[in-house]
């Protein structure tokens, strides 16, 4: 038994029982038996004293149409914390027991109802925190990577039974048009396991935003730029150079994508001591970067730029913002921003083709929604396609699949040797069985109840 709604006041709670008894529970409850997914209004009275704590709404959903797959028995009373402690205190008394966090969901996936990556997409749903983040979630919950599993599996199967059938039969030799068809399958599911393994970062900046990186030299309007597109007085601005010292997080929508958006120390040649420090942890944040805006100030000389900033960042997508451009003329801004004046400044002339440029007013907005507008183009980019479906793989499922990858490449390893003997068929079938165990951790289809805990227990509780 838990709370499936947010803890506080609100108009209706929502408490959720789970479990084979729940039919006989409802009947001690209230003394009436309720008919499967319809609303039954009922008065809760207290064990021991029959005082009435409140008048809920009771809904039972029998088994196995219920999210757990067992019978449930749903709650909805009024939304006041210490009506809904009273409720889940009486309930106790009458033999429930407190959920663990995740146990609904983990009972779905222990009854057949959800597979583990659909599971894992209940908390994507949950914690998305944008348009794309929250289709790509609902995608997976609806079975979109499973199904895509089931296929490349369906193949490998086929290929490892037609190997299989030579290890039992070893007299027979392995024909090459047979050794070709197992090759060409392995191949097909081999492509398959990259294109899946390639939306890795892109799940990533689905669940966690784009970590968007703002270098620039000190007073260049870093600071105010954060404040235009967050919408707020996030960072403290002033005309003294040098005012932030440590980095700036904070989070906006551009389009259907959410951003990390990491304010940082500005590039001062000289910096003091304190400065220094902010600096070096401005080139940590860049490390990580998916974007970096390199902001400068179109009213000032174009600062030379610190190579060590591309060095560390391996090359992301670069946006130079040119800021202040309420002060230039438009004429100015375009020569300030074309890629010659920026390759004298130090911009790698390798990177120059990547990098585009757009000028902006922190001050007035002027060229901010463009700025927006190039921001979500930037995220599009890393989505890698598959068609009309957002597949984005997490980190374990990445890691399965890469030992999947591996496993086959080593099975075509053996498949396109031309050695004589051929390889034996032993080799090739471990390989792939290797494959096929490694894909089904995917989707749950083992058994390793301490990895199960660990995941569910990252779920908040109630579901």
């Amino acid at each position: 038994m838990a709370l499936a709604t947010p803890a506080g006041t609100s108009a209706i709670a929502v408490l959720r029982i789970s479990g084979p008894l729940c039919a006989g529970f409802s009947r001690s409850l209230y003394g009436i038996s309720l008919s499967p997914r319809r609303a039954h209004v009922v008065r809760h009275r207290e064990t021991g004293s029959n005082r009435i704590l409140d008048t809920v709404v009771a809904t039972y959903y029998e088994s196995p149409a219920s999210y757990t797959g067992e019978d449930v028995l749903e709650l909805s009373c009024h939304g006041n914390p210490f009506i809904v402690r009273r409720l889940m205190d009486d309930l106790c008394a009458r033999g429930c027991r407190l959920a663990r966090p995740g146990e609904f969901t983990q009972r779905a996936f222990l009854g057949g109802k959800l597979d583990l990556s659909q599971a894992e997409a209940v908390m994507d749903v949950i914690r998305a925190r944008s348009e794309r983040a929250l289709a790509a979630a609902q995608q997976q919950l609806d079975g979109i990577l499973g199904r895509h599993l089931a296929r490349l599996n369906s193949e490998l199967l086929d290929a490892l039974a037609r190997v299989e059938a030579y290890i039992d039969f070893p007299d027979e030799d392995l024909p090459v048009e047979d050794r070709d068809l197992v090759r060409s399958t392995v191949d097909r599911v081999l492509a398959g396991t990259r294109r899946l393994l390639a939306t890795q970062r892109y799940g990533e900046i689905l669940r966690q935003g784009i970590r968007t990186v703002i270098l620039g030299a000190p007073n260049a309007g870093k600071s105010s730029l954060l404040n235009r597109l967050v919408g707020y007085e996030r960072a403290i601005v002033s005309a003294e150079p040098g005012t932030t010292r440590d980095f700036i997080e904070e989070n906006f929508l551009a389009g259907a994508h959410s951003v990390r958006l990491i304010d940082t120390a500005g590039l001062n040649p000289a910096p003091g001591e304190i400065e220094r420090m902010g600096i070096e942890k401005t080139y940590e944040r860049a490390r990580a970067a998916d974007l970096l805006l390199w902001v400068v100030d179109l009213s000032a000389p174009t600062p030379a730029l610190t190579r060590e900033i591309f060095d560390l960042a391996h090359s992301p997508a670069i946006l130079v913002v040119g800021n202040k451009a309420d002060l230039v003329s438009p004429e100015h801004a375009a020569m300030a921003l074309s890629i010659g004046e920026l390759e004298k400044s130090g911009l790698p002339a390798i990177l120059a083709p990547h990098v585009a440029s757009l000028a902006v007013s922190a001050q007035t907005g002027d060229g901010v929604p463009a700025l927006i507008a190039a921001i979500e183009k930037v995220a599009e980019g890393f989505q890698h396609q598959t068609g009309d479906e957002i597949i984005a793989v997490n980190a374990r499922h990445a890691h399965a699949l890469e030992r999947a990858r591996v496993s086959l490449e080593a099975a075509l390893h053996f498949l396109r040797s031309e050695a004589q003997p051929p390889s034996p068929p032993e080799l090739i079938a471990s390989d792939l069985r290797e494959a096929l165990e490694a894909m089904g951790e995917i989707q749950g289809k083992f058994d390793n109840e301490r990895m199960l805990d660990r995941l569910f227990a990252t779920f908040c509780i109630g579901k």
